[in-house]
């Protein structure tokens, strides 16, 4: 499964959708207490009170009083705190659940599965979407590689002698593995470690001058491979969403060509659409 589309720095054209949640859930401890959250509910407000519930849960999900684990009180606690039908508190757990946020297990009760990333479908680098939506990026540097196109196998893509410096990171989301980036960049640049750890990609080439003016982009899907899903963190057979990017500064010369990996379980990619 794949969409193509077409970027003008910085806004966007045409765009996909791709939405796949396989939830991880080894991390998790059965444990833990189960946590008390303070959940205002208007019962004059024409808003059916499952959905505020719903909507009080993902927030706090969302703003990290729930984290990824976490076991929720069950159903006859809540209810009788809350002053709700159980049914009601069930309508708004399964909501949850359907969204990928909340899983329900056996013997354990209710938990948080977290929050996936959700970035718009724009052209930015996934260091400064972390950040700027409170998560704390951070890279790991797997592989660093030089020689041309065709040495680098990447000669479908790009003129075979062109001379690469290929860079392999594993990029995580507070603290948790999130996608292993592979980024073909021209010898003509110089990136450090340093550089990379530190901050994005195209904050590293805007900072030596290069003016980005148009991206190719490719989303798609695939299962990890096994060595993939050990970086990750996911037991095999995984879901994958997987981005292809070709990018040009505004003299026409290629910047960058990168081919990243996600965690489908932890990574959406997302659009509005003019009707």
């Amino acid at each position: 499964m794949s969409g193509d589309t077409s970027i003008l720095c910085p806004d966007i054209q045409t765009n996909c959708h791709t939405d796949s949640r396989t939830a991880t859930l080894a991390a998790m401890t059965t444990a833990s207490d189960a946590v008390e959250l303070d959940v205002q509910l208007d019962r004059s407000s024409p808003v059916p009170l499952y959905h505020q519930l719903a909507v009080a849960l993902e927030a706090a999900i969302q703003d990290g009083r729930l984290r990824p684990g976490d076991r929720l009180e069950n159903e006859l606690a809540l209810t009788g705190r809350l002053g709700l039908a159980r049914p009601t508190a069930r309508q708004a757990i399964q909501e949850l659940v359907r969204k990928g946020l909340l899983v329900r297990k056996r013997g354990v009760g209710t938990q948080v599965v977290g929050a996936p990333v959700r970035r718009d479908m724009k052209f930015s680098s996934l260091h400064d979407d972390l950040a700027l939506s409170g998560r704390a990026p951070s890279t790991e540097l797997l592989e660093r590689t030089t020689g041309t196109a065709a040495e680098l196998g990447v000669d479908d893509a790009l003129d075979a002698a062109e001379g690469l410096v290929r860079l392999r990171r594993l990029r995580r989301a507070d603290g948790d593995p999130l996608a292993i980036m592979t980024n073909y960049l021209p010898d003509r640049f110089t990136v450090t470690d340093a550089d990379l750890v530190e901050r994005g990609l195209y904050a590293t080439l805007r900072a030596q001058g290069v003016a980005f003016a148009i991206a190719h982009q490719t989303i798609g899907a695939r299962l990890l491979e096994p060595e993939e899903a050990a970086l990750l963190g996911e037991d095999v057979p995984a879901a994958a969403v997987t981005m292809e990017r070709l990018v040009y500064d505004d003299t026409g010369r290629l910047v960058e060509l990168g081919r990243h990996v996600y965690r489908a379980s932890q990574y959406t990619v997302q659009t509005s659409l003019v009707v």
